[in-house]
């Protein structure tokens, strides 16, 4: 009579306990992670990644949180209500300034993702004929306003020797260029390869080669979490990595996500993925050649009065990422 009974009893506790080892299973870390904008393929790793179930590997929950610039995300950081940004890397000025946000890996390199764009009867057609001319970007203080000053210099025009404006986002600059307010923009090659496609504008000058030694985006991450709870910084790393990997391995899949995230046809997201996937880093490390230009960049910009230590804006206790 009490075989029957124990055999039960075993059975729902191995149903318990099958149960509590599900729901363990399943309790990933919810972490919020933004993009500066997103409209820019560089920052498509957060989509792939979370599409593709790589972060979940790393037992994480990754809410996409898309900014309208670099200094909304800054904010979000040191608000606290993001957990990491992905954004470019002339935010890490804020750090040196005090704010509670330090680089964790740098996942972009070289500037291949910006160009300069015009409209397809601009009498601007090659570089010499942006000398005094009016480009605008999206945020004040960000990679496309730095750009902008860098081709000038490397032009020996001297850092004014192209006027630039910040609107506040890409979609702004584009409208100035469509009116006639400006007579071009520093904005992602995948726009200028639409504008190509679709007949209304032409690229004159991509930007990777103009600044061969850059690092155009990091991961920046709460100075606190890093602080408080570095393995989940790690897992994050990990996860973004290993879909950079995935990337580079899978142009087909990583071209059908990212045109429905930047919003552009099959063909131009192809041809954006040909020209950008180079510049993704492999293992997040910084490179001192890159970031000897960075530091020049915060003093150029007015950002910084002197160029800082490494130490003041990043770490590099979580490289190389090894997924």
């Amino acid at each position: 009579m009490k075989r029957p009974l124990l055999r039960s009893s075993v059975a729902a506790l191995a149903g318990a306990l099958l149960c509590g080892a599900a729901s363990l299973a399943l309790a990933a870390d919810k972490i919020h992670a933004a993009k500066a904008v997103g409209t820019q393929f560089v920052f498509v790793p957060l989509d792939v990644g979370v599409e593709q179930g790589i972060f979940a590997k790393y037992d994480l929950d990754v809410e996409i949180v898309v900014m309208t610039g670099e200094a909304r995300l800054q904010q979000g950081l040191t608000a606290g209500s993001l957990d990491f940004g992905l954004a470019g890397s002339p935010g890490a000025a804020l750090s040196v300034k005090g704010a509670p946000v330090i680089a964790v890996a740098a996942f972009s390199n070289a500037p291949r993702n910006f160009g300069v764009v015009v409209l397809a009867d601009s009498p601007i057609k090659t570089v010499a004929d942006l000398r005094g001319k009016l480009i605008s970007g999206a945020t004040a203080g960000g990679v496309p306003e730095w750009l902008v000053k860098r081709l000038a210099v490397v032009n020996g025009w001297g850092p004014d020797g192209i006027r630039s404006i910040s609107l506040g986002s890409p979609d702004a600059s584009l409208a100035a260029v469509r009116t006639r307010q400006v007579d071009g923009m520093m904005t992602a090659t995948a726009l200028g390869y639409r504008f190509e496609e679709e007949g209304l504008g032409r690229i004159v000058t991509t930007m990777g080669e103009v600044v061969p030694h850059f690092h155009t985006a990091m991961v920046f991450a709460r100075t606190a979490l890093v602080q408080d709870n570095p393995e989940l910084v790690r897992r994050f790393l990990k996860g973004l990595f290993a879909t950079i990997d995935f990337m580079k391995a899978n142009k087909e899949k990583t071209t059908e996500i990212a045109a429905q995230v930047i919003k552009q046809s099959r063909s131009v997201t192809s041809r954006t993925y040909d020209n950008e996937v180079s510049a993704y880093s492999i293992d997040g490390t910084f490179d001192p050649a890159a970031l000897a230009v960075l530091k020049e960049s915060f003093v150029d910009m007015g950002m910084l009065v002197e160029k800082p230590r490494d130490e003041q804006f990043l770490t590099t206790r979580f490289l190389p990422v090894k997924p």
